[in-house]
C-alpha cells in the first residue's frame, strides 16, 4: 500500500517514498515474489490457486507522482499496479486538505499569535506563543516529526495545532471543513496558491497512467471521507459517483475499490459490492488468503525504506 513518489519538505502522514527508495524496493519485488494485477490476484484467490509470494502494488488518493514518478519506475520494472482515485481531486488546482493544513501551518512563515475558530458552535483558542515565527532551519529540524507519534513529542505548537486540527476537521462535512480552511487561509494570511508537488492527476494524466496496460485506476470516493461516519445515502453516493466519473473519462468498467482511511461498515461493503465492484482493498494490515474476504481484502503499509530494510520487512511478512 503506498500514496505517493515523491521527494516534499515535510510528509506529516509518511505518505512519501523516494523515487530512488521506491526503485530499490521494485527490485526486491522482482528478487523476492510475483507481482500481479489486483484482478488477477483475485480471480487466484477465486480458483483456489496458491498465492504464495504474490504481490500486487496499490496506490490510494491519485497524487500527480503517481503518474510522473511511480509509472516510468513500474514500467522499468515491468511491475503492474492499482491506483485508486478520488475523484473530486481530479483536474482541481486545490490540495488535498490535509495538506492544505500542512501548507499553511508547517511551512516557514509568520502567523498570527491567537488563533480562533468555531467549530460545531463551539469556540476554540490556539496561542502560538515561540512558534509565531517558524524558519527553513525550522522546518528542516522538524521535517522527520509524524503524526502517529504521541502529542508530547510534538516539536513546537505549530504541530500540536496541526494535530488538534486535523482530529477536528476530519469528520466535518465537506463544505464545514472548507469553510473553515477558508478562514484559516485568512488567519494565516496565505496566498490562495496550491503546491504544484502536492497536486492531484488530471483526466489527462489519468488516461495516461492507464496507458499501456501495466496500471489499472480504480475508485477511492468523490470527496475521500471517513465512510463509517456517513449516513448510507451519502455512502452510496460517494462510491457510485466516483464509479460513474471514473469510467465516463476511461470508457471501461470500474471494478476495484479502496475505502479511505480504511473507514467501513458491514453496510459500507454491501454497497461497494451492489455498485458494481468485484474487490475492495482496506487498510486491515495482513496478507490475502484462500479465504480473505474480496471486499475487505488486507495490505501491507509501505514507509520510505531503502532496498536492504524493505526487503527485511518483506521476508518477515513472506513467513509470518
Amino acid at each position: 500500500m503506498y500514496h505517493r513518489v515523491a521527494e516534499v519538505d515535510s510528509d506529516p502522514w509518511s505518505l512519501c517514498v523516494t523515487p530512488k527508495n521506491f526503485a530499490e524496493q521494485l527490485e526486491v519485488l522482482r528478487e523476492y515474489g510475483y507481482p500481479l494485477h489486483l484482478q488477477q490476484l483475485k480471480q487466484k484467490v477465486s480458483d483456489r490457486q496458491l498465492l504464495n509470494r504474490s504481490i500486487v502494488v496499490t496506490f490510494d488518493d491519485g497524487y500527480a507522482d503517481n503518474f510522473y514518478n511511480a509509472k516510468p519506475l513500474l514500467e522499468k520494472y515491468d511491475i503492474p499496479a492499482t491506483v485508486f482515485v478520488t475523484t473530486g481531486g481530479i483536474d482541481q488546482k486545490q490540495e488535498f486538505w490535509w495538506d492544505e493544513l500542512d501548507r499553511l501551518l508547517l511551512q516557514p512563515g509568520t502567523l498570527a499569535d491567537l488563533l480562533q475558530l468555531n467549530i460545531n458552535g463551539r469556540i476554540h483558542q490556539w496561542e502560538l506563543r515561540e512558534a509565531v515565527h517558524y524558519s527553513e532551519a525550522d522546518r528542516q529540524r522538524d521535517r522527520n516529526w509524524r503524526m502517529e507519534r504521541k502529542a508530547e513529542e510534538d516539536p513546537t505548537v505549530r504541530h500540536t495545532l496541526y494535530r488538534s486540527l486535523y482530529q477536528m476537521l476530519q469528520f466535518l462535512p465537506v463544505y464545514e471543513r472548507s469553510k473553515l480552511l477558508d478562514e484559516l487561509s485568512l488567519w494565516a494570511n496565505a496566498k490562495p496558491v496550491s503546491r504544484v508537488t502536492h497536486r492531484s492527476l488530471s483526466n489527462e494524466e489519468m488516461v495516461g497512467l492507464e496507458d499501456g496496460g501495466l496500471i489499472e485506476v480504480g475508485a477511492h470516493t468523490v470527496t475521500h471521507p471517513f465512510l463509517s461516519q456517513l449516513p448510507i445515502a451519502s455512502q452510496r453516493d460517494e462510491i457510485q459517483q466516483s464509479k460513474d466519473y471514473l469510467e465516463k473519462i476511461l470508457g471501461h468498467p470500474i471494478t476495484s475499490f479502496s475505502y479511505p482511511n480504511g473507514s467501513h461498515t458491514t453496510l459500507t461493503t454491501s454497497i461497494v459490492q451492489q455498485a458494481g465492484f468485484t474487490c475492495a482493498c482496506s487498510s486491515i494490515i495482513g496478507k490475502v488468503k484462500g479465504d480473505s474476504n474480496f471486499f475487505l481484502l488486507p495490505r501491507v503499509v509501505v514507509e520510505d525504506w531503502d532496498g536492504e530494510t524493505f526487503a527485511r520487512c518483506l521476508s518477515r511478512l513472506i513467513s509470518s
